[in-house]
């Protein structure tokens, strides 16, 4: 019986470690609690937020410096939500960043007939 309480306890404890820690909510000791946020971007997040909260992780990353796609995406892995969302990589970027297809030089200039020597 005794086993059985100190593992319930023990699973509860653990699932409370990993609670997700929510930007708009989260006090500077809770920010900081997030593997990859120190104090000084605790700190800007805190100022930022006495303004008006954060609406998604766009806001977040215009609004905070040092904080861009990239680490919002670790962020997040780490248990960081901004209204209790984890973090999507925006489309807009999916979309620049794909690669167009060379041109040959063939295809530039189809009428262009090779010098014969």
């Amino acid at each position: 019986m005794i086993k059985k309480t100190l593992a319930t306890l023990l699973a509860l404890f653990a699932a409370a470690a990993f609670a997700a820690v929510d930007v708009n909510d989260a006090s500077v000791a809770d920010l900081d609690s997030i593997k990859g946020i120190g104090p000084g971007t605790s700190a800007k997040i805190v100022e930022q937020r006495k303004s008006a909260k954060f609406k998604d992780w766009d806001d977040l990353v215009q609004r905070v410096s040092g904080i861009g796609d990239k680490r919002a995406a670790k962020l997040s892995a780490e248990g960081l939500t901004v209204g209790g969302a984890p973090f999507k990589a925006s489309d807009k970027k999916t979309v620049t960043a794909k690669a167009t297809k060379p041109v040959a030089a063939a295809d530039k200039a189809p009428d262009a007939v090779p010098a014969k020597k």
